[in-house]
């Protein structure tokens, strides 16, 4: 019989009022919806509504109860109580870009620490087009509430796969056909210069120390984004940004040719 720690780790939270109507929207499991009460007004009222064509059970408590709940401090009023993020496969996020009939673009994260930095990403992530995220299940964030706030609910919507070792992946990946790039202060090559288009794998390090020895060996090339302030690093979120983008931009200027 399972105590009551273990069955607290089987319920996660998503907050905030556009995470939840995301949530809502993609039609994933919800226990419970939780409002604070007298909030009953503009879009708790769409998401009340929602709830209840769904059937999910809302619960109205105090705000010293909701505060005390809350994983984040701007929740919104709402939180709702789902099952433990459900990850992916690698190979299901190939899947899912083959039966787009795209070529395969991915994220891989080499230990992105900040739960703030991994939902940012991942909404950027989505807006680009990425066919999926990779992450490692050691020494990284995991896919939580603050994630999936930070993210704008995009988690609901995006592919994400949790390994044990980023390098045997990436190995495989390449097996798959697929070219991996790293980032890479220390490279000579600026991302613009670098061809990005066909099936691609995008390797984003840790924050502060970048991408591991072997994860940098394993990658077939790697890119730098151009410094010229006195700063000589950007957040992990932004770089991330920037170099999606120049691969969607040419990928885009291929499919037109």
């Amino acid at each position: 019989m399972k105590n009551k720690k273990e069955n607290m780790q089987e319920v996660d939270q998503v907050e905030g009022r556009n995470s939840v109507i995301e949530l809502l929207e993609s039609g994933k499991d919800i226990n419970k919806i939780f409002i604070t009460r007298g909030e009953k007004h503009g879009s708790i009222n769409k998401i009340i509504s929602m709830a209840k064509q769904r059937k999910i059970i809302i619960v109205e408590k105090d705000k010293k109860q909701m505060d005390s709940m809350a994983k984040v401090q701007n929740y919104q009023g709402v939180i709702a109580q789902v099952p433990p993020f459900e990850y992916c496969e690698v190979e299901d996020i190939l899947e899912y870009a083959k039966s787009k009939n795209e070529d395969p673009f991915l994220l891989i994260l080499d230990g992105i620490e900040d739960p703030h930095n991994l939902g940012s990403i991942i909404r950027t992530a989505e807006t680009a087009g990425v066919h999926g995220v990779i992450i490692p299940k050691r020494r990284a964030a995991a896919v939580n509430s603050t994630v999936n706030k930070v993210s704008a609910g995009a988690v609901e919507h995006m592919k994400i796969a949790r390994v044990t070792n980023i390098s045997d992946t990436i190995e495989k990946l390449k097996k798959d056909g697929l070219w991996i790039c790293g980032t890479d202060v220390n490279t000579n090559k600026y991302y613009y210069e670098q061809d990005l288009t066909g099936p691609i794998g995008i390797v984003i390090g840790n924050e502060g120390s970048g991408m591991s020895k072997l994860v940098t060996k394993s990658c077939d090339f790697l890119v730098k984004i151009p410094m010229l302030g006195k700063v000589t690093s950007l957040n992990a979120s932004v770089s991330t940004g920037i170099v999606l983008y120049e691969a969607v931009k040419q990928r885009k200027m291929k499919t037109k040719e």
